[in-house]
């Protein structure tokens, strides 16, 4: 038996191809004799990376595609024939294309020796003291006045604390347990201590960063004028732009080190090792570095899920009181809530049991509707959203900012939401039903009201990957956006740019929940199609968007929550 190319849950038409591709090529190249389990191991190895992970564990369940009957001991017996892997410190010329690590698993060579080196400076970060320690009796005082203002709790104080005493901090927590209140204590309590430092915020999308932005200036009216003045005015941007990307590199590296004392980067389960690489080269040695994210949350696209690596039981204990999880729900979201805490338990019979006992006065709904169909209901909403945007579009002029901001503002009240791009109930599907013909067109020749998506860094327009604006008619054709993040409060909130000027942009009446990390909004419909390994992490990135209403659209038939048993089938 054979591994077959692994099917792509998130549209990646890259990945089958470049399986087979290095299933073929590595053996080949290494000397190594042909093996179909090599091969499975392979193909294996290179669909994970999909899912963010750079290793593949070799106990428990074999991955998909990989025969039940010879997992693992013959896999393992084909790894060791064909000398493709070593561990880390074994000498070799050429050094093996894969490694045994320490957990017995097997990853690529280049990025674990880049992971590990990655994981160890954040490490050696974390326990390094400040350059200019805070005397003690300053830290009790400093603490002390942030609970005072914030009503902190016992893990938020933590938090406060480790700021004063670590060059980094990592902050985690679900939804509702106060991350961004917490963030806005520190970064209050050390401007206080030193209204100097030079501080910024960032994130790893456009979408995201300023979701911090907003999120920051909300909780800064509670603050003191000096200090909340302070806040406001803190630079907010993503994370490619704060490197200065060249496309194939940063303009800011260690030759050419970012100019701040403090940076805070929030949403950080969309980091991934490249990045995150970059960031570290780019820090000064004496800068801050706090890093805010939910582990539960989805991996990045890219390669290298540097959160949950941070959350790893070892490196977690390696960080010490640099590492604060928050676990007190302070803000109710009723069911929605629930079952996000279900399913970061990985419960999923919990899951189901808490679904049906739903009542109509809950958050959130369950709706059933046998694929390929979709739900009358949800067609119908979609097709009122479609209206009300036009509407809005239509009645938008570059002279009344007030009109555009809240046509912005309206993009944010309801979103559709899909683990997939392809299919039935994949994104592209469900844009084509609102678009009809219009759906094969550039943006110019979308209608107006039409919600757009940027799928690529434009640093020349100002615009990130994952930047969301809508088609208005002004003097002519545009695309309207929320103005520039990295400014000052004041600076001007819209902004216009002509379609033909985007590249890559598509259509978001839907998006894939991968592209809606970073977001929230007041009503999500989320699409769940069975597959034949759910990702809980999916769901619950997808639920934990709507920060009022949801309704979980999945089919009627069982199993599209569990995995299927290997052995039973």
């Amino acid at each position: 038996m054979t591994a077959s190319p692994p099917s792509s849950r998130n549209g990646s038409p890259w990945l089958g191809p470049l399986a087979e591709a290095m299933a073929e090529a590595l053996p080949r190249l290494y000397g190594a004799a042909p093996d179909p389990l090599l091969r499975e191991l392979i193909v294996a190895l290179t669909a994970a990376l999909e899912r963010g992970e750079l290793e593949l564990p070799l106990q428990g369940p074999p991955p998909d595609g990989v025969s039940f009957a010879h997992w693992p001991a013959a896999h393992r017996a084909a790894l060791e024939r064909s000398g493709l892997a070593a561990a880390l410190d074994e000498a070799g010329d050429p050094p093996s294309p894969l490694v045994v690590t320490a957990a017995g698993g097997i990853a690529w060579r280049r990025w674990h020796e880049e992971l590990q080196r990655l994981l160890t400076a954040l490490q050696e970060r974390a326990l390094a003291p400040l350059a200019e320690p805070i005397p003690a009796v300053d830290q009790r005082k400093a603490v002390a006045e942030a609970c005072r203002r914030g009503a902190l709790d016992r893990q938020q104080q933590r938090a406060v604390e480790a700021l004063l005493r670590h060059r980094l901090v990592l902050l985690g927590g679900g939804p509702g347990t106060g991350k961004t209140s917490t963030v806005v204590q520190m970064l209050a309590t050390a401007l206080g201590l030193s209204p100097q430092l030079r501080v910024g915020l960032s994130a790893p999308t456009g979408k995201a960063a300023a979701r911090l932005k907003l999120a920051i200036e909300d909780r800064c009216r509670a603050l003191p004028e000096v200090l909340g003045a302070a806040l406001l005015a803190l630079p907010c941007g993503t994370l490619h732009r704060l490197l200065e990307s060249q496309g194939d590199g940063f303009a800011r590296n260690r030759q050419n080190p970012l100019a701040i004392d403090l940076l805070v980067v929030d949403e950080v389960s969309m980091l991934d090792l490249s990045l995150a690489t970059a960031l570290i080269e780019a820090l000064p040695e004496q800068s801050q570095l706090l890093l805010v994210g939910d582990p539960a949350q989805l991996p990045p696209v890219a390669p290298g899920a540097i959160l949950a690596e941070l959350h790893q039981p070892e490196c977690w204990s390696r960080l010490g009181e640099a590492a604060v999880e928050l676990s007190t729900p302070y803000r109710n979201q009723g069911a929605i809530a629930a079952v996000a805490n279900l399913l970061r338990q990985g419960d999923q019979p919990g899951v189901l049991a808490r679904l049906q006992q739903l009542s109509p006065g809950d958050n959130l709904a369950w709706l059933c509707c046998p694929t390929p169909r979709l739900p009358a209901e949800l067609v119908e909403r979609m097709r009122a959203k479609q209206q009300e945007l036009r509407a809005l579009a239509l009645a938008f002029t570059s002279d009344e900012p007030s009109s555009g901001q809240a046509l912005l503002r309206h993009l944010e009240a309801f979103i559709v939401l899909s683990p997939l791009r392809r299919g039935p109930w994949g994104v592209e599907e469900l844009n084509r039903r609102l678009l009809g013909p219009l759906s094969s067109r550039d943006p110019a020749g979308w209608p107006p009201g039409t919600p757009v998506i940027c799928t690529r860094n434009q640093n020349d327009e100002g615009l990130s990957n994952g930047d969301l604006g809508v088609i208005v008619q002004a003097a002519e054709r545009a695309v309207l956006f929320p103005g520039s993040r990295g400014e000052p409060a004041g600076a001007s909130s819209l902004k216009l740019v002509h379609p033909a000027r985007l590249e890559g942009a598509e259509a978001a009446y839907a998006l894939t929940i991968h592209k809606a990390q970073g977001s929230e909004y007041q009503e999500v419909w989320l699409l769940f199609p069975k597959t034949e390994h759910p990702d809980i992490r999916s769901l619950y990135t997808g639920l934990t968007r709507a920060r009022e209403q949801a309704v979980l659209v999945t089919p009627p038939e069982p199993g599209w929550l569990l995995e299927r048993d290997p052995v039973l089938g």
